[in-house]
């Protein structure tokens, strides 16, 4: 029998990793509102200069015919093949801080095996703390704080800033399982899912990304460099309030999300929302932007059935 290919290889020579880091884990997979962990794996491989410190094998871990590679085809010939990529790095803030992170694809098999590697890492390099992220749709508006439902064994950040605390059972990703194993090893973890409009779910909507990066800000300490962000979602909400305006049912729609949003807040929680209305634009704004947004959108099968929101 030939002998199992390894989970991952560590790259040499590797960064030195003083001990004490957080550990960022940003996986996409199964649920990605907004496209927030997508966006943040791709802002941290471009802003944050993550130096590779093992490269986890696609072999073992990826089904190739769920997320195809993808190739560049060039008139009578093929000019590039990009593979997923899911790796531990150590990265730097915007100040020079480090931090470790461990960012890419969800594995679609081995979780067990996957997990208990990244265990293993975190004892290595003596990691402080570890902060993970994802994003669920939700009837919200856009209008208002991206929120959060934090979970982990960090009470200051879930009493502070988890605005939903629902029981329930929901599909497993590994970053549950992650967090799952760290609790249990007594580590301090915290993982935060960012409630993202439900009609925004299926975009690129760079506020969840924001509102990602401060979540792991608040967590970690960590300061990032956002103007980018922030001036494309400008530019996004402007589109989408664009949309509203020209359209009674979708005013109606948000004018509804947005009384029982601001009922909730006033009434089943005492968490704050981690983004804050000064970071956002005003309702004004706004209210010139999913108009625009849906106008411009290709039709789908939701449009031929009555729309995104019906």
């Amino acid at each position: 029998m030939p002998a199992a290919a390894p989970l991952f290889e560590r790259v040499q020579p590797a960064p030195l990793v003083p001990p004490g880091l957080p550990l960022v884990i940003a996986l996409t997979g199964f649920t990605d509102a907004g496209s927030a962990v997508t966006q943040l794996v791709d802002y941290a491989r471009a802003e944050l200069n993550p130096e590779p410190i093992a490269l986890y094998a696609n072999d073992v871990l990826l089904d190739y015919r769920a997320r195809r590679p993808i190739v560049t085809f060039e008139a009578d010939h093929l000019t590039d093949y990009a593979p997923q990529r899911l790796e531990l790095s150590l990265a730097h803030d915007a100040l020079g801080s480090e931090f470790l992170l461990l960012a890419g694809y969800e594995p679609d098999f081995a979780w067990d095996a996957f997990s208990r590697s990244v265990l293993e890492f975190a004892d290595e390099f003596q990691v402080s703390t570890v902060t993970w992220v994802h994003a669920i749709p939700m009837p919200v508006p856009h209008t208002r704080p991206i929120g959060t439902t934090v979970s982990g064994n960090r009470g200051d950040l879930t009493e502070a800033h988890s605005i939903w605390k629902p029981h329930t059972q929901v599909p497993a990703t590994v970053g549950h399982l992650l967090e799952y194993r760290f609790a249990e090893e007594g580590m301090s973890i915290a993982g935060f899912v960012l409630l993202v409009p439900h009609y925004l779910g299926d975009t690129e909507y760079p506020g969840s990304t924001l509102a990602a990066l401060d979540s792991i800000s608040l967590a970690t300490g960590r300061v990032f460099s956002i103007d980018d962000l922030r001036e494309a979602n400008t530019e996004y909400l402007e589109r989408v309030a664009e949309q509203v305006t020209g359209s009674e049912e979708l005013t109606q729609m948000l004018a509804n999300l947005e009384e029982r949003y601001d009922a909730y807040m006033a009434g089943a929680t005492q968490a704050t929302p981690i983004l804050h209305a000064g970071d956002l634009p005003t309702a004004d704004e706004l209210a010139a932007e999913l108009e625009r947004f849906l106008a411009t959108r290709p039709p789908s099968d939701d449009d031929r059935r009555g729309g995104p929101l019906g």
